[in-house]
């Protein structure tokens, strides 16, 4: 069994309160969810107006699906007009760890 993760750090555009905030992130974590059934949620900047922290995981038992999946994550949400993506943080966990 491996799991994978992924940490983004966004900074959201033009966001002035914490609904305008909501309003970007969630559909992000909504089709991150439906696209590639993952675990996701907004997990750092929980404060912040244009700032967020989002997290997500994957199980798999193979590797390279593993690996494809969290690629077409990143891809995702790198792509979104509405988000900067500033860092992505990878981590792969497997039996052996």
């Amino acid at each position: 069994m491996y799991v994978g993760t992924l940490s983004f750090d966004l900074l959201l555009g033009d966001v002035r309160s914490l609904k305008e905030k909501r309003s970007v992130v969630r559909p992000i974590v909504a089709e991150l969810q439906r696209r590639f059934a993952v675990s996701v949620a907004e997990v750092e900047h929980m404060d912040l107006h244009r700032r967020a922290g989002i997290g997500l995981a994957v199980v798999s038992g193979d590797t390279g699906h593993l690996t494809d999946v969290l690629d077409r994550c990143e891809r995702l949400v790198a792509g979104r007009p509405e988000v900067e993506l500033l860092s992505v943080r990878r981590r792969l966990h497997g039996d052996d760890d």
